[in-house]
């Protein structure tokens, strides 16, 4: 009889919390996870267009006869194509990708493509992941994507070696979408780590964009690498925020309401200390930019805004309830969308009109800035006692962790909006998205 005059009890709590998460989701949105991030700027936001352009290419089966080329094309030469591989040359291991020379930007770049629906290879990938299957680098990562980016790393590491050797002061990059933004994830942390396998190259010289990137790496090693890599999420983008193990995901795809209660449950019941200190649970990687295009709710638009940290808590860690979740994850738009961001971005510096010397300045004290911020969230990383996290000096050894992480955090973030807060003092954004100097600014 106790048990079951229990159930409606059960049922009540359950209700509530059911209802709590549903209220805190429609009151969430997008642009809060950011709200406290520095602005980014037009200098350093500059790759991500022409790097979503170069990714879309790998989907063409001929270069030189595009089918699917942006407006202006995708700024690619075909002659300085190393190489390119398909689904057939790539047994299976890992989804089509492009090695290509931009002499113009001094790049040498690895590019990957994104999930293919029509493909199984590419659906086993994904779902070989299971919670804390892998352990790597002193933390854990997605074991799929790891072994792809292994069998890339270890096919393509001589032809890397021969243009490092041939470049010596060309940038590597790694860039990829989606599936392949984690397997570039994975692969530059391999190349870090086996440097003398690709010509000695210097750390500084390895760059990686992960466009929409799955979580694939746990937190100390999405901090400590954060030099290096780079995430950037469009909005709503569904992917970075999907903290379900992949393999749940897929096979509860026929039955939405059963992952929706467990995410409920989960989201509810967690506490945020929890899933920090779980050196289990993996995240998007590295420094992380947002750009918000919406106002809120997707009721309309806005002159885009791109944010950028180097967060320790707060990666991304809630699904946003949007019609725009599966849209905003598409290269095709991220590249369109980019491309505005960064004209608005030159647009505020050209309207600005700041002088060349202090563009010279900004652009120098850039790294710095960036450094400064690596360092301090790698300390806040060990303030919050996540697993696995150190901060390292300069000499490689280990330091004292600095007291006061956050406003380490936060001064280094009101440096880099110097510009940006200047610049919304002075002008406004009209009806139609353009940027007006304001009539009553003092």
């Amino acid at each position: 009889m106790s048990l079951v005059c229990g159930c409606p009890i059960l049922e009540c709590v359950y209700c509530l919390g059911c209802a709590r998460w549903a209220w805190k989701k429609c009151l969430y949105t997008a642009g809060r996870e950011s709200e406290n991030w520095g602005f980014a700027t037009a200098s350093e936001f500059e790759p991500i267009p022409r790097i979503c352009r170069y990714i879309l290419a790998v989907y063409e089966f001929d270069i030189r006869n595009p089918l699917w080329a942006p407006p202006g094309g995708y700024g690619i030469n075909p002659d300085m194509v190393v190489l390119k591989k398909d689904y057939d040359e790539n047994q299976g291991k890992v989804s089509p990708y492009m090695i290509y020379i931009d002499k113009d930007n001094q790049e040498i770049l690895l590019l990957i493509s994104g999930l293919n629906l029509a493909k199984e290879s590419d659906y086993l990938l994904l779902l070989d992941d299971k919670l804390g299957q892998t352990k790597f680098d002193g933390g854990y990562v997605h074991n799929g994507l790891l072994k792809a980016a292994q069998w890339v790393f270890e096919n393509e590491c001589e032809v890397l070696k021969e243009l490092v050797e041939r470049h010596e002061d060309y940038t590597l990059t790694f860039a990829g979408h989606s599936l392949g933004a984690g397997v570039v994830t994975l692969l530059t942390i391999l190349a870090v780590k086996n440097r003398e396998k690709i010509g000695y190259i210097e750390r500084k010289r390895i760059k990686c964009f992960a466009i929409a990137p799955a979580r694939c790496v746990s937190l100390n090693l999405a901090v400590r690498y954060a030099d290096v890599i780079n995430s950037v999420v469009l909005q709503d983008d569904f992917m970075p925020r999907t903290s379900v193990a992949s393999e749940v995901l897929f096979k509860s795809l026929f039955c939405f309401p059963c992952i929706l209660c467990g995410t409920c449950l989960k989201e509810t019941c967690t506490l945020q200390e929890q899933m920090l200190q779980d050196p289990r649970r993996l995240y998007a990687p590295g420094r992380l930019y947002h750009v918000i295009v919406r106002k809120p709710f997707g009721v309309g638009r806005i002159s885009p805004v791109v944010k950028t940290a180097v967060p320790v808590d707060g990666r991304f860690e809630h699904m946003v309830l949007s019609c725009h979740i599966i849209s905003d994850h598409s290269i095709a738009l991220m590249e369109r969308e980019f491309s505005s961001a960064l004209n608005t971005l030159k647009e505020k510096d050209r309207v600005m009109d700041i002088p060349p010397q202090q563009r010279m300045e900004r652009s120098s004290s850039l790294a710095i800035e960036h450094s400064e911020e690596h360092k301090a969230a790698l300390a806040r990383a060990v303030a919050l006692e996540v697993p696995e996290a150190y901060s390292p000096s300069e000499y490689g050894t280990f330091q004292k962790v600095p007291e006061d992480t956050d406003k380490l955090l936060i001064s280094s973030s009101r440096r880099r909006e110097n510009w940006d807060g200047l610049a919304g003092r002075l002008f406004e954004t009209d009806e139609s998205g353009q940027m007006v100097l304001k009539t009553n600014w003092h």
